[in-house]
């Protein structure tokens, strides 16, 4: 039986049986910033089974993508070696919130599993466990589904401590926990290993293939369980596990999915295919967590998820490189993937291109990475070092990006000992400057148990308040004195604070009474989630707790902030227009000048896409629709299409923000009445912020107008200067750039002629490297060809010697390699090239005894040629 087939049968049973089908939700949680992927079926129903959200049924199955290789559910380095690690699989799952307990919970379990009707195994090849106390569950498998008692193993607290136990699960120190009963299939005699709760559980013979979790219980902070009011059921069983099962193998790369995939990377490294490979079960394991991570949002870079993917991209091709293959491959596996599972998730069809792009460009940049962090690691080793210090480990993570792992795994292979205390230090002392230099927020750490402060900035500008707290630095007062920079609650507020991007209001808060107290407001920011903490300092007179203020926004700052964040919503909505939908935004902050969109988008726009984006929003502005504003469950929201962004936590409530059918978003921020209140839309600067992640900055408004006059002006400025008129400045910039370029080329024809001029100057540079005369060299303003027709005239003085030169013109670096025939068996003339031109943006290649190169980075060429010695030395 597939393996589409299982996961289909699966989801039909438990409809058949009253069940929600509930598709899969993203690896990224949404709306859960606890956990950085979703490792279970369970994730996206947490809210559920904690009583903070409730849904239009009351149970449930899915078949959930499931990633582990992070933080504390992390498999990474058992995957490839066993037959049951992964980094991505598939649970099936199915949830009960409050409706059916233990007795239906295992009687629909054993129904799928064994009725003919479903997956049909021999009741005889299945064994389960229970909780040691759990008498409940040993009943009802005992004398209601009729398992023999020699089958049902009682395991206790074999972790440790009470209560932990491979049978009983917790969601954390405290919080819901309950028992669990586990299904296992017997492989047979055949297969090593004993029943579980046995001396030899861990051998392959008994697999686990479906656990049944009972969140019975609500531990407290003392270690006492109370019973839940409305006990709930969570179920998984491993699509990889049960399809191992229904398709006679032994291994879970054996299964058809997984085994389309192992030959897959077997084609692209080169070998043969195996199922006795490690390395081959590496790449196939590790391009399904790639491309659906990359499918859901997440990019390569150096903190966070996207640290993770990069880990596990850079570990499958390590793992192609110990096959042999030193090019690019595993990208090409996307289109397999896509093959193999593309029915069931469409997104790899649909992202496909994406996908290989971004698994493209991470193969790339590792490539430069290996070079260049790999000459740095040979150079630290000079003298026969035996172990690599901790600075030299830190510098390759932080500077070139060598993950910490792979370093480790390269001393391994060298069996050289590596100074982790040492790379711990220089971490550590990192992040304490990251943290020093980090921006300061005077709400942060002040004691607040009062009461809320209620806002009205919504409708409101302007509103009368009570002083509820005082605070000076992070110390709570009485009173605060003219002068003195503090912190100001209040109960009631239209002060919008920093919040979903948003910079909080600034104003004033006056004293009402006859008191003559002046508060400027330079900021405001939340104490808590629903205490607003006005900053600033206090201009004049005495405020005191207790006192009656008024509290006034400058509605200045607040509209031309409405403006810019209403046309964020815009923004982005166009982006995913004109870009696609894999577009997500990564991160934004929105004030009275402008606003700053991060978001997902593997390269640069071109100038035609960003002038559409612009044209779109000015389009939508234009169109005056209203900005209409509902109140609704989260639910509801996202079924009328709202976006809702990763990381954010909503509540069961939820602000949904909707411009005519353009954009609709779940918002919290204050905005325009009508989209034409925005005014005029301009972008004024587009770029890479990391790996994947492109930000545009626009403003709207008076500030578009003032850039759109502030270029007419440049324009106008320009054209004096070029004496042309603007319509004619163009073909004028024109003339004068090939004007000066021929003056250059003149130039570097005079250098040219007069390096072969310094022929012996040069060679008189020349050093001994293991006996072979070696002339590096950087000379400026000299092309690719001037290099070559140099290096002639120093090879027929230099003979079998090796000469390296390099120069910078027009802001590209050329790069020529000479290498006498006699050396050519040791070095090639297009290595070397390679070598240099790997560490200034580009490639090249020649023959063995001659090649050239080209860089786009011709400020890293000192460093490059200062490396090429080492370099050398380790090959003649």
């Amino acid at each position: 039986m597939k393996s589409a087939e299982i996961r289909q049968k699966f989801l039909d049973f438990f409809a058949s049986k009253g069940h929600q089908v509930v598709a899969s939700s993203p690896l990224v949680p949404a709306n859960d910033p606890t956990i950085m992927f979703t490792v279970a079926g369970m994730v996206q129903f947490k809210d559920c089974f904690l009583g903070k959200e409730k849904r239009s049924y009351t149970r449930a199955a899915t078949s959930q993508k499931c990633l582990r290789a992070g933080g504390k559910h992390n498999d990474l380095e058992n995957v490839g070696y066993t037959a049951r690690h992964h980094t991505f699989f598939e649970m099936l799952g199915n949830f009960s919130f409050g409706d059916y307990f233990k007795r239906d919970a295992i009687a629909y379990a054993w129904e799928f599993l064994t009725s003919p009707a479903w997956l049909a195994i021999p009741a005889e090849k299945l064994m389960v466990t229970v909780y040691a106390s759990d008498d409940e569950a040993y009943d009802i498998w005992h004398t209601v589904v009729g398992l023999p008692a020699e089958r049902i193993v009682r395991i206790g607290d074999n972790k440790g401590a009470p209560y932990a136990s491979d049978n009983f699960w917790t969601m954390g120190d405290t919080g819901p926990c309950g028992p669990c009963t586990e299904i296992f299939y017997d492989h047979g005699p055949s297969v090593a290993g004993g029943p579980p709760g046995s001396p030899d559980e861990d051998g392959d013979r008994y697999m686990e293939i479906w656990n049944n979790v009972f969140m019975q219980f609500n531990r407290d902070e003392s270690g006492t369980l109370h019973d839940l009011p409305r006990p709930s059921v969570d179920t998984g069983m491993g699509l990889e596990r049960i399809s191992t099962v229904l398709q006679g193998v032994k291994s879970n790369y054996e299964t058809d999915i997984l085994a389309a995939l192992v030959k897959a990377a077997a084609r692209e490294t080169g070998v043969a295919y195996s199922q006795d490979q490690p390395s081959l079960k590496v790449v196939a394991d590790h391009i399904r967590a790639c491309a659906f991570l990359v499918a859901d949002g997440v990019l390569p870079s150096n903190e966070g998820r996207g640290y993770v993917l990069r880990r596990i991209i850079r570990r499958a091709v390590r793992h192609g490189y110990k096959l042999g293959q030193k090019g690019l491959f595993f990208h090409k596996l996307v289109a397999d993937l896509a093959g193999v599972m593309g029915d069931a998730y469409p997104q790899l069809v649909d992202g496909r291109q994406r996908i290989t792009d971004a698994l493209k460009a991470e193969e790339e940049q590792f490539a430069r990475t290996l070079d260049i962090g790999m000459a740095l690691l040979e150079k630290s080793l000079e003298g026969g070092k035996t172990t690599l210090d901790g600075k030299t480990a830190f510098t390759l993570h932080s500077t070139y990006g060598f993950p910490i792992d792979l370093t480790a795994d390269i001393c391994r292979e060298r069996n050289l000992a590596l100074d982790m205390a040492g790379y711990e230090r220089e971490l550590a002392a990192e992040q304490e400057r990251g943290r020093a230099a980090g921006s300061f927020k005077m709400t942060a750490g002040l004691a607040y148990d009062g009461e809320a402060s209620c806002f009205h900035g919504y409708s409101e500008t302007s509103h009368d308040a009570t002083v509820i707290a005082l605070y000076k630095g992070n110390e709570q007062v009485a009173q605060l004195a003219a002068g003195d920079d503090g912190v100001v609650v209040l109960d009631h507020t239209p002060f919008y604070a920093e919040s979903g991007g948003q910079v909080g209001d600034v104003g004033e808060i006056s004293a009402l009474g006859g008191l003559d107290a002046l508060f400027d407001v330079t900021d405001t920011q939340k104490v808590k989630s629903d205490v607003f903490g006005h900053q600033g300092r206090l201009a004049r007179g005495a405020l005191k707790v207790g006192d009656a203020v008024t509290a006034t926004i400058d509605l200045h700052k607040r509209h031309a902030t409405q403006r810019n964040h209403s046309a964020t919503h815009l923004l982005h909505a166009a982006l995913r227009e004109v870009l696609g939908k894999h577009v997500e935004q990564k991160g934004s902050l929105v004030n009275a000048e402008r606003t700053r969109f991060d978001f997902s988008h593997p390269k640069a726009l071109t100038a035609e896409e960003i002038a559409r984006i612009e044209s779109l929003v000015n389009h939508v502005i234009m169109a005056n629709h209203p900005v209409d504003v509902a109140h609704m469950s989260y639910d509801d929201a996202i079924k009328a299409g709202a976006m809702a962004l990763f990381g954010e936590k909503y509540g069961d409530e939820v602000r949904v923000l909707k411009m005519g059918a353009f954009s609709t978003e779940l918002c919290g921020g204050t905005h325009v009445g009508r989209t034409g209140d925005i005014g005029l839309f301009k972008i004024i600067a587009e770029g890479g912020v990391a790996a994947g992640i492109r930000r545009i900055e626009a403003t709207t408004g008076e500030g578009a107008l003032a850039v759109v006059q502030a270029q007419e002006a440049q324009l106008k400025a320009a054209a004096e200067l070029a004496q042309a008129q603007p319509g004619e400045l163009l073909g004028k910039l024109e003339k004068l750039q090939a004007e000066l370029k021929a003056t250059l080329k003149e130039v570097a024809g005079l250098r040219s002629q007069l390096a072969l001029g310094q022929v012996d100057t040069l060679l008189a540079k020349a050093a001994e490297i293991n006996g072979i005369r070696v002339l590096v060299t950087e000379l400026d303003g000299m092309d690719g060809g001037a290099l070559r027709e140099l290096s002639d005239k120093l090879m027929d003085k230099l003979g079998d010697g090796i000469a390296l030169l390099a120069g910078a013109s027009d802001g590209k670096a050329a790069i020529v390699a000479r290498v006498g025939k006699a050396l050519t068996g040791k070095v090639k003339a297009g290595e070397l090239a390679n070598h240099v031109a790997s560490q200034v943006g580009g490639k090249g290649g020649g023959r063995p005894d001659m090649a050239q190169a080209g860089g786009t980075q011709p400020e890293n060429l000192p460093a490059a040629l200062a490396s090429v010695p080492s370099w050398l030395a380790s090959r003649l």
